[in-house]
């Protein structure tokens, strides 16, 4: 069982601040309008609250296999400082962790959470290869993909009699999920999040179209195969069918679904914790080992920025109409066509906190896949650590440009980037 972690380091290697001014400047917002604050440089005791008249509190967690640990780390700095997720959402391990969260009640989700993980990780044997500098990486990596997890996935041996051997539709691909099914059996209760008490969304592709879908708990009854299709990754596991639709892992095509709030219909007043836990800045790669590690953070950090940039401008061009039709004479606001211009506005205020994993030394193109309860602490550890010294600072207290509807707050190593 994990217990409960009390981190005394922090890790200051994610990119110079200039890096990430530049980031910020990519989204639209002028040099003059990023502001920096210092984080506190050890963990806070008394963490502050955010305040309800801000809005509903959005968690949103990416994909990324064992990188998860980072995100159940940073949920509970949130749980320990009384800020509860009204809505989760979630792609792949993210829909996992995101699963557990809203699928049990406040006193349980740690528990819960700690269970899960305890489960995720490598036997005992494994972990004492670990403590081999050169054998101890290729040790529990090749365990993973050999012996698969217990309590996650096994080896499917029809797989490996060939590729062009018909295995069907739910069943192509080189490990069994089944595991897994049972394990949120027993993890997860989806009367809970059937009763929406915490709204839930998770994000899958659709196999024949292509297509993005959110299964969400506001709108229809989930259960386990919605959570295994989000993690359905091609071509390790395999597809899950829903409602005569067959379904992959949803990073494929959006690792970073934020979007799914942006979307939402009707907007709300927010502020909005994305985790984040594939680093989308990071050097020139010189083998090709590096090659493979840079070009699976490029992969799964799904664009972050270009999404976050066009949300911005997007949601500023909201506030503006809103402007807009306010300065016309009442008379004009009044018509028919301009009723109908004025439905494209809105003034929701969405604070957009996003925390970045670090990289460890030794990380490589197989990190995804560190189960190893080393791995798993240390990211556990570090989520925890960055999203405890983010609240102590609680950036979204303060004035803002009224016109402005999002704000981006960007968590760096010992600073707090915002924009807005």
């Amino acid at each position: 069982m994990l217990k409960h972690v009390t981190p005394d380091t922090f890790r200051t290697d994610r990119g110079s601040d200039a890096a990430v001014i530049s980031e910020l400047e990519r989204t639209g917002t002028p040099p003059e309008a990023i502001t920096e604050q210092r984080l506190p440089t050890t963990v806070p005791t008394r963490l502050r609250r955010v305040p309800k008249e801000l809005g509903q509190i959005v968690l949103v967690l990416q994909g990324g296999g064992a990188l998860g640990a980072y995100q159940v780390g940073a949920y509970q700095a949130l749980h320990e400082a009384g800020v509860e997720p009204d809505w989760v959402i979630g792609t792949s391990i993210g829909a996992i962790n995101a699963s557990l969260i809203a699928g049990n009640a406040l006193e349980n989700r740690l528990e819960r959470l700690r269970e899960f993980w305890s489960r995720m990780q490598h036997s005992p044997w494994v972990e004492m290869l670990g403590a081999w500098p050169l054998m101890g990486p290729l040790a529990t990596n090749l365990t993973t993909i050999t012996h698969g997890i217990p309590a996650f996935f096994r080896p499917n041996p029809l797989a490996f009699l060939g590729l062009h051997v018909p295995l069907g539709s739910e069943a192509a691909g080189y490990y069994d999920t089944s595991p897994l099914a049972r394990t949120l059996s027993e993890l997860v209760d989806f009367d809970r999040i059937n009763g929406r008490q915490t709204r839930l969304t998770m994000g899958a592709a659709n196999v024949r179209t292509s297509e993005m879908r959110y299964f969400d708990s506001r709108d229809m009854d989930l259960d386990i195969r919605h959570v295994m299709a989000s993690g359905a990754l091609p071509p390790a596991f395999p597809a899950v069918r829903i409602d005569g639709g067959l379904y992959w892992d949803g990073g494929i095509l959006s690792n970073t679904p934020v979007e799914a709030v942006f979307d939402d219909d009707p907007r709300k007043n927010s502020v909005i914790f994305a985790v984040h836990i594939w680093n989308p800045q990071g050097p020139e790669p010189d083998t090709i080992w590096q090659v493979m590690s840079r070009q699976k953070d490029i992969q799964y950090s799904s664009r972050a920025v270009s999404h976050i940039a066009r949300q911005k401008q997007i949601h500023r061009l909201r506030h503006v109409i809103t402007e807009l039709v306010r300065r016309l004479p009442e008379k004009e606001q009044k018509t028919e066509a301009v009723r109908e211009l004025a439905a494209y506005g809105c003034l929701t205020r969405m604070h957009v906190v996003r925390l970045l994993a670090p990289p460890f030394e030794g990380d490589d193109h197989t990190k995804d896949i560190d189960f190893s309860p080393r791995g798993i602490r240390r990211r556990w550890e570090t989520g925890y650590a960055d999203t405890s010294r983010v609240l102590e600072l609680a950036p979204w207290l303060g004035d803002f440009d009224p016109v402005e509807g999002f704000i981006l707050h960007e968590a760096r190593p010992g600073v707090m980037m915002t924009a807005g």
